[in-house]
């Protein structure tokens, strides 16, 4: 059925407004964490796919960094286990860290083959391959005792990212999607939260934007309401009145990082959203709140 003249050029609007963007990040590094119903809702993961590939075809270099915790969750319930968190973190004792591994490695699996299924080359990774994420444990500061350090188990916190698997990736036009999973000073698993694998990979990468996809439109205000341009300062103002709390801490930390190390925009966005991706790197108006480096 052919176009009205009104759709014909709304459209041709749309793609024409997409040309600079093109233009200015052709060869560009974005770092994308996959995560919540954007992973878990059929019509969204097909969305999301399409994207990654378009992005490569155009000239940009999206590396995925994925997360697993809804998938996660349904396992431990399978067999009688209630997930725990501290401060937005999974505490992974080595029960969890099984299943973890075997959760996060089918969920690679299936995210390389829907992008490989619609035209793109993506290759999976753990940060085991190579050890090309070196961890260390992490131990959490209480907030409820100062000075009192927590241990949730085999979880970890970057020490080191070698970018050479991906850079060598990256000049295959292979596509990276890499499970959050370190290795650690004696060789054992580590768990790692994908915000701060991808935040950390986006520094190491020097990527031109790092983007967080969620299950909200962005970063919100005590009201509701989403604030769709922030400051690494304004950020820290949010986090010291109680604003951002909970799940949204790793997010934000890791997003606060990238920008302070280099990254030139980061960009949390609702992943519920058709598209997500397309509409914020290539359109005006973008789905979420951007965080500038400055």
């Amino acid at each position: 059925m052919p176009l009205s003249a009104a759709s014909a050029e709304l459209k041709a609007l749309v793609l024409a407004e997409a040309l600079p963007y093109i233009q200015r990040f052709f060869d560009k590094t974005i770092v994308i964490k996959y995560g919540g119903n954007a992973m878990t809702d059929p019509v969204l993961q097909e969305s999301f796919a399409r994207d990654v590939v378009l992005l490569k075809l155009v000239g940009m270099n999206p590396v995925v960094v994925h997360g697993g915790g809804p998938q996660i969750n349904e396992m431990l319930k399978r067999v009688g286990k209630q997930g725990e968190f501290v401060q937005g973190m999974r505490v992974t004792d080595e029960e969890t860290m099984d299943m973890v591994e075997m959760v996060l490695g089918k969920v690679n699996k299936d995210i390389v083959n829907l992008i490989n299924r619609h035209g793109g080359k993506a290759v999976g990774l753990t940060g085991q391959d190579s050890s090309f994420i070196r961890a260390e444990k992490l131990l959490l500061e209480s907030t409820a005792e100062p000075g009192k350090m927590l241990d949730i188990g085999l979880v970890g916190d970057i020490d080191k990212i070698d970018p050479a698997i991906i850079t060598f990736l990256d000049s295959g036009d292979f596509i990276p999607v890499i499970a959050p999973i370190g290795v650690g000073p004696d060789g054992e698993t580590l768990n790692i939260n994908a915000d701060v694998v991808s935040g950390k990979l986006a520094e190491v990468l020097h990527a031109e934007k790092l983007v967080l996809l969620t299950n909200t439109p962005g970063v919100l205000d005590k009201n509701g309401n989403l604030l769709t341009g922030l400051t690494p300062r304004q950020i820290d103002d949010l986090v010291a009145d109680g604003t951002l709390s909970g799940g949204m801490l790793p997010k934000i930390a890791s997003a606060l990082d990238a920008a302070r190390g280099g990254v030139r925009s980061v960009h949390i966005i609702d992943g519920r959203v058709r598209h997500a991706l397309l509409l914020e790197i290539l359109t005006d108006e973008g789905v979420g709140t951007l965080i500038k480096s400055k």
